[in-house]
């Protein structure tokens, strides 16, 4: 796998200053009085994007990452300088042009050990930075199950002992359906990958062990877990509904049930990325903006965004700040509780 970095001279995006939003906050319950401080506002810090951000992840190195799916870009941004590509192609490699939408990477996560692993999305794959660095090795960790290529993996998450969680709806493919002529699989699945974190930089990948943990679902999303690591939550954007997985020891999951709907809601956006903060509290965005869920499934309140939401991440030294992707801008909030960071 080869990946292109941009020449210097490309790389400045064009950043708007950093305006505040009055506050667009809508309370639903009293407990969200202890996420939402009184001057918790929305900030746009970048903007002029290629119709569709995904897949935020603040890295150790103290800069976020996040994909530009029509443009086939992971997008850097750091605090104080902006925003510039990051690596590009991010997806779809071919010489040919995309006949997609959605050529670019999408979710992002990291490990353990501070690595970036990428939801390959038109790569149809899920693959690992050995480094923080557009020219870092890449390993590639799943591209296939039993014989048939993925469909489009499209967001990602580990758990503590190192296995890895992602999504593989059709969103990648170049019809998006699935009747797509090249989609293999007649399932968009829920994968667990076991030891993907103690996966050797460079080594192929260990196809005999991905294991397909859920196959029920129209358009898997985001999914992250409890902070306990008990439940496994899932966005399915088919639906407009979060779901709730329990984990059993041998990395399966049972008793799917639903978390909650927001079908009804007229408001543009779906359940799509999703993170938690350390009460358990579950920040997934929605129509109109960023659900506040409580764990035990209540619609305590919504950051309301001025544009369609499609990911967010936990970010900067304290992991209270809530890093938000958006159609084509980049927005962030300070919140009182921290974020698990993933």
């Amino acid at each position: 796998m080869s990946i292109r970095p941009y020449p210097f001279c490309a790389l400045i995006l064009t950043v708007v200053a950093v305006p505040m939003f009055s506050q667009e906050i809508q309370k639903l319950d009293p407990a969200l009085d202890k996420i939402v401080g009184p001057d918790s506002r929305l900030e746009r810090v970048a903007t002029g994007f290629n119709k569709w951000t995904e897949g935020p992840v603040w890295t150790r190195e103290g800069i976020l990452l996040f994909a530009e799916i029509p443009a086939n870009n992971i997008i850097q941004w750091t605090p104080g300088k902006g925003a510039s590509v990051f690596i590009h192609p991010s997806g779809y490699e071919g010489s040919e042009p995309y006949k997609g939408p959605e050529p670019g990477s999408n979710g992002m996560t990291l490990d353990a050990d501070g690595r970036v692993s990428v939801a390959g999305h038109a790569r149809r794959n899920v693959w690992r930075m050995e480094s923080v660095d557009p020219k870092a090795q890449i390993t590639i960790l799943a591209d296939s199950y039993q014989g048939k290529k993925l469909n489009s993996p499209n967001d990602l998450v580990y758990k503590s002992d190192g296995s890895l969680y992602f999504t593989d709806p059709p969103y990648g493919l170049q019809t998006q359906g699935d009747d797509d002529p090249q989609k293999a699989l007649k399932v968009n699945g829920v994968y667990h990958l076991p030891g993907a974190r103690q996966h050797k930089p460079g080594a192929p990948p260990d196809r005999d062990q991905l294991q397909l943990v859920i196959k029920d679902l129209p358009r898997p999303n985001g999914l992250a877990f409890s902070p306990d690591e008990r439940f496994l939550y899932i966005a399915d954007s088919g639906k407009r509904q979060w779901l709730r997985y329990r984990m059993q020891d041998d990395g399966s999951v049972t008793d799917g049930k639903l978390f909650l709907d927001a079908s009804t809601d007229p408001a543009k956006g779906s359940p799509d990325g999703i993170r938690v903060d350390k009460e358990g509290n579950i920040y997934g965005s929605g129509p109109g903006g960023v659900w506040i869920i409580s764990p035990d499934g209540r619609h305590i309140g919504t950051i309301k965004v001025p544009e369609v939401v499609s990911n967010v991440a936990w970010g900067d030294a304290d992991g209270k700040r809530l890093y938000i992707t958006a159609s084509t801008s980049l927005f962030r909030i300070q919140l009182k509780v921290p974020g698990v960071r993933n």
